[in-house]
């Protein structure tokens, strides 16, 4: 059975997909406007999540995902800012866990955006990232 694909919607005709939706509004709770992130990028996003999770997301993944890229793309202190030091404590040690997992979801994640050419610097230094 195919998977639902989804969609960005075409000429204002059509809708953009619920999962797309929905991560937009999980981008807006992490404090990354969803209009910074390149469309191609949100796809691969909840391509990967499809992925990793058996039939459709649950609706809790998408906060959990949006923390981890806007960690990812705001860096350290503009993440705590905005989400407080619990969460920015528990992003790193998932940043670190993936680190050290190598192929995992979360390091999926942090792959796309070094490749996407989003990553803070300071991000990329803290974890020693590279993309090779």
């Amino acid at each position: 059975m195919a998977g639902r694909r989804s969609s960005l919607g075409f000429l204002g005709m059509f809708g953009r997909s619920g999962d797309l939706r929905q991560l937009d509004t999980a981008l807006r709770g992490a404090d990354l406007h969803p209009a910074l992130v390149p469309e191609g990028v949100k796809l691969t996003i909840v391509n990967l999540m499809k992925d990793h999770w058996t039939g459709e997301p649950p609706p809790q993944a998408y906060p959990q995902v949006a923390r981890l890229f806007s960690y990812c793309i705001a860096g350290p202190e503009a993440f705590e800012q905005a989400n407080g030091s619990d969460k920015r404590l528990r992003t790193e040690r998932r940043i670190e866990a993936a680190i050290e997992a190598g192929d995992s979801f979360d390091a999926q994640i942090v792959l796309m955006t070094l490749h996407a050419k989003l990553i803070n610097s300071e991000v990329v230094e803290r974890f020693g990232l590279t993309a090779g």
